[in-house]
């Protein structure tokens, strides 16, 4: 039975059984009214370190720390009575040690309310998968192109147009389905590397600029609604907020100076 007949909270069992199934749909988001208006379509919400740049206008996701995830996490979970809200954990915040991962990971769990925690990985990091997942913390992992790892690659850049490369992708991907990840992000990889690991390993894996052989998809939703000028070229445009945005801020603005705007004493009448 799909699991669209009814409002029950969609849960990491859920996401894993979709396989093969039913496509995945995955947005992101950072706010309360934004999380109520994607819950009932959606069906994994990501509070991602992308809110560094898209909402606080960071260069990189470098700079995101534990406590703005926490923050925004908090809001997402207020809003989602329905989609699985999964966090992403920062840079910094869980690469040194497995247990600095868990106390780290619990605490966003904690604090937040969230279901699961996501993690940009590489083959060092299968370890520290296991050893969360062991110890009760869903994780969804992250791999091909990696923003927090953007200084070490020297850019955000398509992944998997080597051989060895492509390999090691691969590689990352068994590993994180033997360490028990529920599912795997796949970022700008090429779409026979991208079909290559959804056949290859026994997850869901979620595309992101990775074509649509995956078993899912996410986007950055400010991305998708068109609040950008410039959005990534894989991102199909299925809004322009920017527009009706700046057209609504200019009639505000011309009721303001024209005198059209309602005193506040009217405003407490109505």
């Amino acid at each position: 039975m799909s699991i669209y007949l009814n409002n029950a909270r969609i849960t990491v069992p859920h996401i894993r059984q979709r396989k093969g199934h039913e496509k995945i749909v995955c947005l992101t988001a950072y706010s309360t009214p934004i999380a109520r208006l994607l819950d009932p379509l959606v069906d994994v919400l990501l509070v991602g370190d992308s809110v560094g740049m898209v909402v606080h206008g960071m260069p990189t996701t470098i700079g995101v720390t534990l406590e703005m995830m926490i923050m925004h996490g908090q809001a997402v979970v207020r809003g989602a009575t329905r989609a699985l809200v999964v966090v992403d954990l920062p840079f910094g915040s869980y690469e040194r040690s497995k247990e600095q991962a868990y106390d780290n990971a619990v605490r966003v769990m904690r604090e937040t309310g969230c279901h699961a925690v996501k993690l940009e990985v590489n083959e060092y990091m299968a370890e520290t998968v296991e050893f969360l997942v062991k110890r009760g913390v869903p994780v969804m992992g992250h791999i091909g192109l990696r923003p927090q790892s953007v200084n070490a690659d020297g850019g955000f850049k398509i992944k998997g147009r080597l051989k060895t490369e492509r390999e090691q992708i691969v590689k990352e991907a068994h590993q994180l389905a033997d360490a028990g990840a529920f599912a795997i992000v796949v970022e700008g990889v090429l779409e026979e590397l991208a079909r290559e690991i959804t056949l290859a390993v026994c997850v869901p894996t979620i595309g992101i600029g990775a074509s649509r052989t995956c078993d899912g998809q996410i986007l950055v939703v400010d991305d998708m609604l068109g609040l950008f000028e410039r959005t990534p070229k894989f991102v199909r445009s299925y809004g322009t907020l920017r527009e009706h945005i700046q057209h609504a801020v200019a009639l505000y603005a011309s009721d303001v100076k024209s005198g059209a705007f309602p005193t506040s004493a009217e405003c407490y009448q109505c």
